[in-house]
């Protein structure tokens, strides 16, 4: 009977897990740090370099993630074909527009350890360009990360008697 008791329990820890992260305004460096610590399993006790005890993590509106400063102009994605004058080089506006999902996952990519597990743990991340998930996808989800960054609310958003409310620093 212990053993069951035992067994029960060893499945419990080594099973994986599915997260849900909202990329709705945060830089996309914050999402994969987040995003890694989930992927390697190293927020669990049972952690281990060469262990492969990572969970699975679902990144919902990838299309609308944001970047500080002018860098969808000045950020730039470089890859070669391998001949000769295969040089490629995408600006990061270029490159999310062709595909809403392809920063983030170049972000995580290239923030996860560069071994022979990178490409299996790169297997559990699933990435959406709006808030719309598979129903098989989202049966599986147990908890949500919460987000990097607080997104502050537009100005739009705040009700008349909140704006009235708001303390005055200066009066004309």
């Amino acid at each position: 009977m212990a053993s069951y008791t035992k067994a029960a329990q060893q499945w419990a820890t080594f099973a994986r897990a599915w997260y849900l992260l909202d990329a709705k305004m945060q830089p996309p460096g914050k999402i994969a740090a987040a995003t890694v610590i989930r992927l390697e399993g190293r927020h669990k006790p049972i952690y281990h370099a060469l262990s492969d005890c990572g969970d699975h993590v679902v990144i919902i509106n990838t299309r609308h993630i944001a970047f500080s400063g002018n860098k969808w102009e000045q950020k730039v994605y470089s890859s070669h074909t391998g001949y000769p004058g295969g040089f490629k080089q995408v600006t990061a506006t270029q490159l999310h527009l062709k595909d809403p999902t392809a920063i983030v996952k170049l972000a995580v990519y290239r923030m996860l350890p560069k071994n022979l597990q990178r490409r299996t743990m790169m297997q559990r991340l699933h990435l959406f360009p709006e808030d719309v998930i598979p129903e098989d996808i989202e049966k599986n989800l147990l908890q949500e990360i919460p987000q990097p960054r607080a997104v502050p609310k537009r100005l739009d958003e705040y009700t008349p008697e909140e704006i009235a409310a708001f303390p005055r620093v200066w009066t004309p």
